[in-house]
């Protein structure tokens, strides 16, 4: 795919076509038209990222055409091209939204300078609307941690992949770090420089899908009261991230698909077509083959992701980690909230490591901000995660007898923690005797924490 600006040269004059051609080919990729309707044709069907457009044309005004194409894409950036005895009606153009004007006969150099300046311009627009969306958004943490076996290999994959244009499919369990690796692929890669664009399919409602992906011209459906760049337009040159891909309904699979394989669509309400280059990263948290095997997801949309397939290993299988990552965590908090920093004692860390983390990595991340925020002292100690719930997968092979020690072991935690550790206080909330107290902290192995 040729990757130069595509500039449309629109000029009744063969001679001055040619003139702009010789001089733009070596940069841009040229098309060129000397009629208004010729120059409507070609825009809705080929993707043009700037336009020279002569004032005086053989079959319509320039200024009429500036607006014909303007309602067609908002965002093209058009520069008029007059005699002196038009300069008038160039400014008139200018307020009606084209970029600048140039003068026949033209300087060569003065002709580079504006295009250069309105290619900027165009591009700045489309970082400006992804940095908006972006800064919705909220990164929990900016690098990968482990030293576990499997995230080596993780490691090892995303360094080998990052430097190809492949599809990836992504699959693993809630919480344990898709995205993240979805961001590194593209950070190691030569896109890094360009847009990193999430689409969560989870989150758009159905109705809403084409729009939020292809973007929309004014009037396509009710509400829409302006044009609208979709989130593909605006990831050109970079990585879109499909989040939650099994919530795409099967019709909006097979519109992926076509998209995945030709890098091209229209936005809704168009029949333009806009072609892109970015690099598609999937992830899933279901199991697609089954979902295929059900009906609910595109065997060829499957194929077409999994060119380079991954999948992540829940925290539960790499509990090597949790210390590394408590760490990490807490760092993150300090840094974030300027507080001085705090540690994990060794009792709350091996309880901790004991514990399933269904919410994998994400649970984990929230539990240490919580913890951050709550505990006055710089160490956090077993009694501070008192009221960490356990998860029924910790408790299901329990007998009663563990189950009752560890309920009563996290109550009395939190009655203790409640009344500042007055062990009387304690006994007369509980019920019990001071003594008898005493008796189930020695029992719970609760004494001297």
């Amino acid at each position: 795919m040729d990757k130069r600006p595509t500039i449309l040269v629109v000029d009744d004059e063969y001679g001055v076509r040619q003139s702009f051609n010789m001089v733009l080919k070596d940069e841009y990729t040229v098309l060129l038209t000397g009629t208004g309707e010729e120059a409507i044709d070609i825009f809705t069907k080929s993707p043009v990222d700037l336009i020279l457009l002569d004032i005086l044309l053989p079959d319509m005004n320039g200024i009429d055409l500036l607006e014909k194409l303007k309602e067609l894409d908002p965002n093209i950036e058009i520069i008029m091209v007059t005699a002196v005895k038009e300069i008038q009606t160039a400014v008139k153009a200018i307020k009606l939204g084209a970029y600048e004007y140039i003068i026949k006969p033209f300087i060569v150099d003065d002709v580079l300078t504006v295009i250069n300046r309105a290619l900027e311009k165009r591009n700045l627009m489309r970082e400006v609307t992804y940095l908006r969306g972006e800064l919705e958004r909220y990164h929990p943490f900016e690098e990968m941690v482990g030293k576990d076996k499997a995230m080596g290999e993780i490691f090892d994959l995303i360094s080998d992949i990052s430097q190809s244009d492949g599809t990836v499919l992504i699959q693993g369990e809630s919480g344990t770090g898709k995205e993240l690796v979805a961001r590194a692929i593209h950070n190691l890669s030569p896109r890094k420089t360009h847009p990193f664009v999430v689409i969560n399919c989870a989150a758009i409602p159905g109705t809403l899908m084409e729009s939020e992906i292809f973007g929309h011209m004014k009037g396509a459906f009710t509400g829409a009261t302006s044009t609208t760049l979709g989130k593909l337009e605006i990831a050109n040159k970079g990585t879109v991230f499909l989040d939650d891909i099994d919530s795409l309904d099967v019709n909006m699979q097979a519109k992926l698909l076509r998209v995945i394989q030709e890098k091209e669509f229209e936005r809704l309400g168009s029949t333009k077509v806009i072609k892109i280059d970015v690099r598609f990263v999937a992830a899933s948290n279901k199991d697609l083959q089954e979902l295929m095997s059900g009906g609910n997801f595109r065997e060829d949309l499957f194929y077409r992701l999994q060119v380079f397939p991954m999948e992540l290993p829940p925290l539960r299988e790499r509990k090597g980690d949790i210390p590394l990552l408590l760490n990490h965590f807490l760092e993150m908090q300090a840094k974030t909230t300027g507080k001085a920093p705090k540690y994990f004692s060794d009792k709350a860390i091996k309880a901790l490591m004991e514990y399933d983390w269904p919410g994998n990595v994400r649970e984990l991340q929230n539990l240490v901000e919580r913890l951050f925020a709550v505990t006055k002292d710089s160490v956090i100690h077993l009694k501070d995660i008192s009221s960490f719930s356990m998860s029924k997968r910790e408790i299901k092979d329990m007998s009663l007898r563990d189950a009752v020690s560890l309920f009563e072991k996290q109550h009395i935690r939190e009655v203790l923690e409640l009344v500042d550790g007055s062990r009387k206080k304690a006994a007369d909330i509980l019920g019990i005797h001071r003594n008898t107290l005493l008796s189930k902290m020695n029992e719970l192995g609760l004494k001297s924490e």
